[in-house]
């Protein structure tokens, strides 16, 4: 059983920067895949970006790519989003997840085992 919890989120005017962290107890195997997803209000949760808990290449959606980096630190056990360049259209709220079967299609939300309670990012125009 895996527990996430993130954190890091509010409210931050466009063209500045916020850091979300994502802490996971429980065990983390390294084939894991961990993943950032948002979801505004009345709209389906979409992907942000992934990486595997190993290392590796990360993947973006192209709504991010070049503004947000997604990375983990092993030893603390905790996932990150670093988002800059923010706009009135990422404000959503941001959830972190964890898929247990690996690097296979990590941008779909249904593959995923554990999900965090989300957190709230709000960017002023």
């Amino acid at each position: 059983q895996v527990q996430l919890v993130e954190s890091g989120g509010g409210l931050v005017q466009a063209g500045g920067s916020l850091r979300l962290s994502c802490a996971a107890s429980g065990r983390i195997i390294s084939s894991y895949a961990m993943g950032w997803f948002r979801q505004a209000p009345g709209k389906e949760r979409v992907f942000v970006a992934a990486i595997s808990w190993s290392g590796g290449t990360p993947l973006y959606a192209d709504s991010v790519k070049g503004r947000f980096t997604i990375s983990r630190d092993q030893g603390k056990k905790t996932l990150y989003l670093q988002m800059n360049s923010l706009k009135p259209e990422d404000t959503s709220v941001y959830y972190c997840a964890a898929r247990v079967g690996g690097w296979i299609q990590v941008s779909s939300a249904s593959s995923y085992d554990y999900w965090g309670q989300g957190t709230q990012v709000t960017v002023s125009s």
